[in-house]
């Protein structure tokens, strides 16, 4: 006879595989905590899935948001604190440039390699996740900024402050020497100012497009003039002689304001929280934030000094966030599918190499967004050319176990010239390439074991919602699988 114990622990496991069902009430159930983990994570397994349906909306949002940090378990490359001097790279020969060149492609690389295995390997996704979103809007490429090291610094500035103070980091990052670079604060000067960083400050990082004047960028370029960068050390520094000390009026405030004033005038409009708050909105919940709830959450979050946690759990307890119409309502970026492909299946992989330059042709080349709006987001990821490139890696990744060859990348002759900059990775660039596909592996039998034969479970688990297409008759294990991935609703979230 089953004791009662064994009869609770029987209830239990069938109550959180049962569809739509929760523990006791209030409790998210198995769907929307999945919604929630994929959402906030690249990709949720079975067990934390579980742990997570038997938790409220207060209590789910909560438990993420303490997972959340600012360390780096990933070792950062050996070169992250020597800056090279642009006074010394002027002087080289054509030889020592070009070679100069080169090992600065192989670090830019690197580096990439270093993000892109602690998101990989993080236990806080979300701290990944928060990391990317803010690249994406304090825009920096290496394309232009020309340093490696910069390129990281800012990156541990966006990852200290990523569940901060927003008001912090836009005073810090304003600051940042890749900022000074990358929007040329530097050739900001008293009598000759240059708007660039004005109108982006305005634009992009606080008000948003319509909420302020020309005259305003004008004024507020004024108040930064003197923002610079010590070119020996790579460090920020203020050249008073540079600065315009004269009074400037911006939005209708005058004063002798210097940057740090113009940022605090920024801080204190409305304006600035409803555009943060709308970007993350679209970035968790939907490509079209309800302006009602935007406004609600933004007094959430100006009330408590520009908390982006605050604000980001406001998000993940609303109605809007577990709405039916908000299921499988985002596209994946490049790094979400990859990223999300690589954790949900357990794949083990050597050196990520090969998925940079995936994601690169998929139109997301980390530490280089296109231009200083950052990469658009949404339906543009998609294109005839980026998705029959996503179909080829999962056809890839998922039929690796069958084929001798690499399973990272469509395998032809060609391959390791097709991708846009393999060869700069000097003579042995292809090989290295083609060596690390071969580190990649997926255990399927292993992976699948956790589900029973016809489980109805897996594709809750792999897919946003019903699949688009027909499961083929007959198919079982790996195959199964493959269909699934390979559903266009695999490419929501």
């Amino acid at each position: 006879m089953m004791s009662i114990a064994t009869l609770r622990r029987v209830l239990m496991l069938l109550l959180l595989h049962a569809p739509g069902a929760a523990l006791a009430a209030g409790a998210l159930g198995f769907g929307d905590a999945r919604h929630l983990l994929n959402r906030t994570s690249f990709a949720a397994s079975v067990d934390d899935i579980n742990a997570f349906a038997t938790l409220t909306r207060e209590q789910a949002a909560d438990r993420l948001l303490a997972w959340t940090g600012t360390r780096v378990g990933t070792p950062a490359p050996g070169w992250v604190n020597t800056f090279e001097s642009p006074r010394r790279v002027r002087g080289m020969s054509e030889d020592e440039r070009k070679a100069f060149q080169r090992e600065q492609f192989e670090k830019g690389v690197e580096l990439r390699g270093w993000w892109l295995t602690e998101m990989l390997t993080t236990p806080s996704p979300l701290t990944e996740k928060m990391v990317l979103f803010w690249h994406n809007h304090f825009t920096s490429s290496l394309q232009k900024v020309k340093s490696p090291p910069l390129m990281y610094r800012q990156n541990l500035l966006l990852r200290r402050h990523a569940l901060g103070y927003f008001g912090d980091m836009l005073h810090e990052v304003s600051k940042d020497p890749a900022m000074v670079v990358y929007l040329d604060s530097a050739s900001n000067r008293k009598g000759r100012p240059n708007e660039n960083f004005a109108r982006e400050v305005m634009e992009l990082f606080t008000l948003g497009e319509g909420n302020y004047g020309e005259q305003d960028i004008k004024e507020a370029a004024r108040a930064f003039t003197g923002w610079s960068i010590d070119p020996d050390s790579g460090e920020f520094v203020f050249r008073r002689q540079a600065h315009d000390e004269d009074v400037k009026t911006v939005l209708g405030r005058s004063g002798n304001f210097d940057g740090d004033a113009v940022l605090d005038i920024l801080l204190a409009q409305p304006r600035t929280a409803e555009f943060i708050v709308s970007k993350l909105w679209r970035e968790f919940v939907s490509p079209n934030p309800d302006p009602a709830e935007v406004r609600r959450i933004a007094r959430m979050f100006r009330d408590n000094r520009y908390n982006i946690k605050v604000a980001l759990r406001a998000l993940l307890v609303s109605d809007a966030f577990y709405a039916p119409q908000n299921r499988a309502a985002l596209i994946k970026s490049p790094i979400d599918l990859i990223v999300g492909t690589l954790r949900q299946f357990r794949y083990t992989t050597g050196e990520v190499t090969p998925f940079l330059f995936v994601s690169r042709q998929l139109g997301q080349d980390l530490f280089a967004p296109p231009n200083v709006k950052g990469w658009p987001g949404g339906e543009a990821w998609i294109n005839s050319a980026t998705l029959l490139a996503r179909k080829q890696l999962l056809e890839r990744l998922f039929r690796a176990q069958e084929m001798p060859q690499p399973a990272a990348m469509p395998m032809n002759r060609d391959d390791g010239e097709r991708v846009k900059g393999i060869g700069k990775l000097g003579a042995n660039g292809k090989q290295r390439f083609m060596r690390a596909m071969m580190d990649v592996h997926f255990d399927a039998n292993r992976w699948l074991s956790q589900f029973r034969l016809g489980d109805p479970l897996l594709a809750r688990v792999v897919l946003a919602a019903d699949p688009a297409s027909p499961q083929a008759a007959g198919a079982q294990g790996v195959d199964v699988l493959r269909q699934l991935v390979l559903d266009p609703v695999y490419q929501l979230k």
